[in-house]
């Protein structure tokens, strides 16, 4: 049995079909923890089982665990709280629940940085390596998988990409870094869970093909888009302004400011890009022209409709 959790999320909706396809010839059956079980897809809905619930809370990640062998564990974003209290908070009656009931194996979405001088003082990085810690603390066995910033994060330029040519980051317009599509992270996540030989705990660094800066980001979106698209950087002070004033618990705002800070400093650098066994990652002018495009060249009236 393997136990999805946030099935409906960015990652999770990706994830959940290629199990569905690929577990009944492994042998494994499917369970899903999702507060809405209304926003599951209508194909997937008869092949697993559903625990409707958060799976932050004790009782439901009991229920859900228990039978399990392998579960994939992604904290759902919350800026309403610290950091440590998303991260780790979320996790403790989960993590109890993996020794109590019996499984063996987790695959968690994290973060790059370990080891790193910058790792300390990363905030939601930070908070999220001491997630991994205390998964790992629990006596499974864990892969964590290290993954940069999203491709899928330039969606919510979109709107400022086709009203005004221009996206937004804290980056140094010429920092490059490794980004990554969503789709790779989920494919990355099924591979591991479908495979029941490995043991231990690990990080498994997720990639893109190739660093980028915003600068190169511009220039591929500028291709793609067939119109000019130029980088703006805005500071520090200005993302914190911002996010307060959406009303963002101040310290999970602190965290993301320091995440920014770390990256810029190269937090997610000079990691060793190994080959895959499966398909290869997904280029950013793929991404550009299969997602990115079709979202930035739809009519506000559609997007809006979403």
């Amino acid at each position: 049995m393997i136990v999805i959790t946030a099935p409906t999320g960015n990652i999770g909706r990706r994830l959940l079909p290629l199990l569905v396809e690929a577990a009944p010839a492994h042998g494994e059956e499917l369970r899903v923890v999702v507060r809405d079980p209304g926003r599951l897809p209508e194909a997937v809905r008869g092949r697993v089982e559903v625990v409707t619930g958060s799976h932050g809370d004790a009782a439901t990640v009991e229920r859900a665990l228990t039978g399990a062998d392998a579960v994939f564990w992604l904290v759902p974003p919350d800026a309403s709280t610290t950091p440590e209290r998303a991260y780790s908070g979320f996790t403790r009656p989960a993590a109890r629940a993996f020794a109590a009931c019996g499984v063996r194996r987790v695959v968690g979405v994290s973060a790059l940085g370990r080891g790193t001088p910058q790792a300390a003082r990363a905030g939601l990085v930070t908070a999220s390596l001491a997630m991994d810690d205390l998964i790992a603390g629990s006596g499974v066995a864990y892969r964590a998988l290290a993954c940069p910033s999203f491709f899928e994060n330039l969606l919510e330029e979109a709107d400022s990409i086709r009203e005004s040519g221009v996206f937004t980051d804290t980056a140094a317009a010429d920092r490059r870094a490794p980004l990554v599509a969503v789709a790779d992270i989920a494919a990355t996540a099924a591979e591991l869970l479908l495979d029941r030989s490995w043991t231990g705990v690990g990080s498994v660094p997720v990639l893109g093909p190739e660093d980028l800066s915003p600068d190169d980001l511009a220039r591929v979106m500028t291709e793609q888009l067939g119109r000019p698209v130029r980088y703006r950087r805005q500071s520090l002070d200005e993302l914190r302004a911002d996010l307060l004033g959406y009303g963002l618990d101040e310290a999970f705002v602190e965290g993301m400011v320091d995440m920014k800070r770390a990256k810029d400093e190269g937090l997610d650098a000079g990691v060793e890009r190994s080959p895959r066994a499966g398909r290869p990652a997904t280029g950013f002018a793929r991404w550009c022209a299969q997602t990115l495009k079709p979202a930035v060249l739809a009519a506000p009236e559609a997007v809006d409709a979403r």
